[in-house]
């Protein structure tokens, strides 16, 4: 005889992030694809534009990926911004105060992504594992229509 048995029992995992590889790999790309637009479209001397575009990037990169990624994902998305999008282009640069902030807000943005994520899993797979609870002022019999 054929017994059935759900397959889904139990809690749900939360969902494991992406592999570091390919998030820098979406870093690389991601960063090479919004520079080259940036510059086509507004120019090369808009430096915050870029800045806010890539730290977007390194946010959208952080929800699916695991705390370790945050520094190179900050890292290649600071290259292709200090190489690309300030001229002259193509030549890295090192401005002391200002590109040590850039760094440390496109790793704040990575950090925010990826905590956000963790805090958005975490609470799902809570309201998962938690039994859904009645009211207790309807299961005593003192509803709004009880006398």
């Amino acid at each position: 005889m054929i017994e059935w048995k759900p397959l889904g029992t139990g809690a749900r995992p939360v969902p494991q992030p992406v592999a570091t590889p390919l998030v820098w790999a979406g870093a690389g790309g991601g960063a090479l694809a919004l520079v080259a637009l940036l510059n086509t479209v507004v120019g090369p001397d808009r430096p915050g534009l870029a800045l806010l575009a890539l730290s977007v990037l390194a946010a959208l990169l952080g929800l699916c990926a695991r705390f370790t990624a945050a520094p190179g994902t900050a890292l290649l998305c600071w290259l292709f911004l200090n190489g690309f999008a300030i001229p002259p282009a193509g030549v890295l640069t090192w401005a002391g105060h200002r590109d040590t902030s850039w760094l440390a807000c496109l790793l704040a943005a990575a950090l925010v992504g990826t905590g956000l994520a963790r805090v958005v899993h975490a609470r799902a797979a809570y309201r998962r594992l938690v039994p859904s609870r009645a009211r207790a002022d309807l299961t005593r019999g003192e509803g709004p229509y009880d006398s």
